[in-house]
C-alpha cells in the first residue's frame, strides 16, 4: 500500500506545483454531462489529469478528465471535470485516486455529483436527490487490501457517511436558489450494463431509491480520510422495467446537460452557504 500512497504523494505534489499557494476548502466532482458547471469557476487554472503523474485516464463519455482549480462564490475549490469508473477496467485503488489526492490536499468537504436511474416510482427525470445513505452492490471495496495508516484506520465507521449539516446546507441552497430536491438512498452497481428489470425490483425492496455505476468508492475513501461528504445526485432515467423504454447513454447525457443549470445553481448555493460558514 505504501505504493499507492507514493504514487498519490507524486501527483498531490504536481498539482501543488500549478497551484502554488492556492488551498482548496472543498473539492467537487462532476459526473456525466455535468462539465458545463465549471464554466462558473472563477479565476480557473486547469490542469489536465493526463499530465498529473499516475492519474489513471478517463474513458467514458462526458468525462473530461481536468482538474479545475479556481473560486466558487469566494469558496476555494478544486472542482474535478469527470471521474473514473470501475467499469472501466480500472482497480478499486485507481478508482479511489483522485478522493485519495484529494484527501491528502486537506480537503475539508467532499461534493459528489452523479446522473442516476429512478427506482422510487415517484420519481421522474430531472429530480434531483440528494443522497443520505448508499448500499454497495458493486462487489467490491477500495478499502480492500493492505492498509495505510497514513491514510484510515482499518474498519472506518460509514454511519454518517453523507454528511447531515451538508445535507441541510444543500436543502438550504435549493430553496434560495428554487431548486426543489428530495433525499434518497443509492444503490451502486459495477456495470457498464445498465441493470435488469429484476435487479431493480431487488434493490427497490432493498431501500434504494436511486441507482447508478459510480460514486460509492469515493465517499467510501472520503469519510475514511476524514472529508466531509455530500453527493448530488440527478435521475437521468427511470430505471430498467419501469417504463417499458430501453436505456441508453445518449438518453443520459442528453438530461444531464438540460439538468445542469439546476445542478450548477445548486453547487453555488452550496458554497455560499460553506463559505458563510467559514467552515
Amino acid at each position: 500500500m505504501s505504493e499507492h500512497y507514493n504514487k498519490a504523494m507524486e501527483a498531490l505534489q504536481y498539482i501543488k506545483s500549478v497551484a502554488g499557494e492556492f488551498q482548496p476548502e472543498t473539492a467537487v466532482v462532476l459526473g456525466s454531462g455535468m462539465g458545463k458547471i465549471a464554466d462558473e469557476v472563477s479565476g480557473p487554472v486547469v490542469i489536465e489529469t493526463k499530465d498529473i503523474p499516475h492519474w489513471p485516464r478517463s474513458t467514458a463519455p462526458g468525462h473530461a478528465g481536468q482538474v479545475i482549480l479556481g473560486k466558487m462564490e469566494g469558496r476555494p475549490i478544486a472542482m474535478l471535470k469527470g471521474r473514473l469508473h470501475y467499469y472501466e477496467g480500472h482497480s478499486m485503488n485507481d478508482v479511489a485516486f483522485p478522493t485519495r489526492v484529494m484527501g491528502m490536499w486537506g480537503i475539508k468537504q467532499y461534493i459528489g455529483t452523479n446522473a442516476s436511474g429512478g427506482i422510487d416510482p415517484s420519481m421522474k427525470t430531472g429530480d434531483i436527490v440528494l443522497l443520505h445513505d448508499h448500499i454497495n452492490y458493486m462487489g467490491a471495496n477500495p478499502l480492500i487490501g493492505p492498509t495505510e495508516p497514513r491514510w484510515n484506520v482499518r474498519f472506518p465507521d460509514m454511519t454518517h457517511a453523507y454528511s447531515r449539516r451538508l445535507i441541510t446546507l444543500c436543502e438550504n441552497a435549493g430553496i434560495s436558489a428554487g431548486v426543489q430536491t428530495r433525499r434518497g438512498v443509492y444503490i451502486a452497481f459495477s456495470g457498464p450494463t445498465y441493470e435488469t428489470p429484476a435487479e431493480v425490483r431487488m434493490a427497490r425492496m432493498l431501500g434504494a431509491d436511486v441507482v447508478g455505476m459510480s460514486t460509492v468508492p469515493e465517499v467510501i475513501v472520503a469519510n475514511a480520510m476524514g472529508m466531509e461528504t455530500a453527493v448530488i445526485s440527478c435521475v437521468a432515467n427511470l430505471a430498467a422495467g419501469m417504463t417499458g423504454n430501453a436505456l441508453t447513454e445518449e438518453e443520459v447525457l442528453e438530461e444531464m446537460q438540460a439538468a445542469s443549470g439546476r445542478l450548477g445553481s445548486l453547487i453555488r448555493g452550496l458554497m455560499k452557504e460553506l463559505e458563510k460558514e467559514g467552515l
